[in-house]
């Protein structure tokens, strides 16, 4: 999204919670993969995960190397239910527990054509083909788009609030959006906010059977106002304005039916939640439950990187990078950056420095991100971009003085 100009416009981002069908799926294959690379961090995982009324089936291909990681594959089952329970589905009568539900286990081997195109001696070949992007703007802190930040900033805060009992009548399956006018590059306020969340018969009034006016005010006090409230300090911009802001809150009238219960769940079904809230583009291809010898995730996150390093550096407002690689090739095929008008140095400058200050081989994006460990279980919640936590090393800006360095001084606008 580029606008030079100064039109108005709005722009919607959405995010789900971690009690979402989806996000249950997603962090099942996220914390299965996580103990599999705990016991062996050179294993092949590719898994997906099912959940539906009282049915949680997890499959895929697995490759290990040790007996401890064997060991893990056989624990499968105990990490799904723990997973669930973590997530909050732990009480019966609800369609979807972690205590009674089915857990499947239907995993085999990774492909031996495959694994010969990955494993090349001392490199590491792209797991599959395909085109990942990277995005960063300057509308936030972390230098993510402001509708997407702002939605999983909301989702963090409706599971603080459950958990704490803050507001004792919420559940966990949860989604909103936020709606941002900007006046050409610039997020100006908020218009709209949408929140549907789970809950129990507590939040109904008995009049209409519906969430309650109270219920709605208590959410939005204490859900959504510490979210805007602490973005609006971040920024210096006035961003909280409850007479001018839109609140849907659960606008069907009740949300008594929720998880994998009411909705069945797949893994991978949430890609532009996962990454930036249709920002910019995306290649198609899913995260959760793949190791980090498989491009669509390990190069994503370092699309993400460069992006993040070339914006923190000042060398544009606003960067989308592209690669793509090839099965079994070890150098992308393609690097593009595009800073859709904002940049100071001219793009295919900083494609060449691109080329020469990150690394962009499978096997040395896994060596430089560290990614051959158990970090995956949190990036299945809340976005896998804009949280700058321990283990998401995609998210440092230590390559912006590399970055410039590597820039012509002639070519700075």
């Amino acid at each position: 999204m580029s606008n030079g100009n100064n039109r108005r416009y709005l722009f919607t981002s959405e995010s789900v919670g971690a009690g979402h069908p989806d996000k249950v799926a997603d962090q099942v294959s996220d914390a299965v993969l996580d103990s599999i690379l705990a016991a062996d961090p050179n294993a092949r995982v590719a898994c997906e995960t099912f959940v539906t009324t009282g049915l949680c089936v997890i499959g895929g291909e697995v490759t290990v190397h040790n007996q401890a990681a064997k060991e893990a594959l056989l624990n499968v089952e105990d990490t799904a239910r723990k997973t669930i329970a973590e997530i909050g589905y732990t009480a019966q009568g609800i369609g979807f527990d972690a205590y009674s539900c089915a857990v499947l286990r239907v995993l085999h081997s990774q492909s031996a054509d495959i694994a010969m195109g990955v494993d090349q001696g001392k490199e590491v070949g792209a797991g599959d083909q395909g085109l990942m992007f990277g995005f960063a703007c300057k509308e936030t802190s972390t230098l993510m788009p402001m509708p997407i930040y702002l939605s999983h900033r909301l989702m963090e805060q409706q599971a603080k609030a459950r958990e704490s009992k803050q507001v004792p009548w919420l559940l966990p399956d949860c989604k909103g959006q936020v709606t941002v006018e900007y006046e050409g590059n610039k997020p100006r306020r908020i218009t709209t906010i949408v929140f549907s969340t789970q809950h129990t018969e507590a939040a109904l009034d008995p009049k209409t059977n519906c969430v309650s006016e109270k219920a709605r005010a208590e959410f939005i006090e204490k859900v959504i106002k510490p979210v805007i409230e602490a973005e609006q300090k971040l920024q210096g911009q006035e961003l909280w304005d409850p007479k001018n802001i839109k609140f849907l809150i659960n606008p069907t009238g009740r949300f008594l039916i929720g998880g994998p219960h009411g909705d069945t769940g797949l893994t991978g079904r949430k890609i532009i939640v996962d990454t930036y809230g249709g920002r910019g583009r995306h290649g198609g291809g899913a995260f959760s439950g793949k190791d980090p010898s498989k491009v669509d995730r390990s190069a994503c996150y370092m699309a993400r990187y460069i992006a993040k390093n070339i914006v923190a550096a000042d060398l544009a407002d606003q960067c989308e990078v592209q690669l793509a690689y090839a099965i079994g090739v070890v150098e992308p095929v393609s690097v593009l950056v595009d800073t859709q008008g904002t940049g100071r140095v001219d793009d295919a400058e900083l494609e060449k420095a691109v080329r020469e200050v990150f690394p962009l081989t499978p096997g040395s994006i896994i060596k430089h991100l560290d990614l051959r460990k158990p970090i995956y279980r949190e990036t299945a919640r809340n976005g896998h971009f804009g949280r700058e936590l321990p283990g998401f090393t995609w998210e440092k800006t230590d390559m912006v003085a590399k970055i410039k360095g590597a820039v012509s001084a002639s070519a700075v606008v």
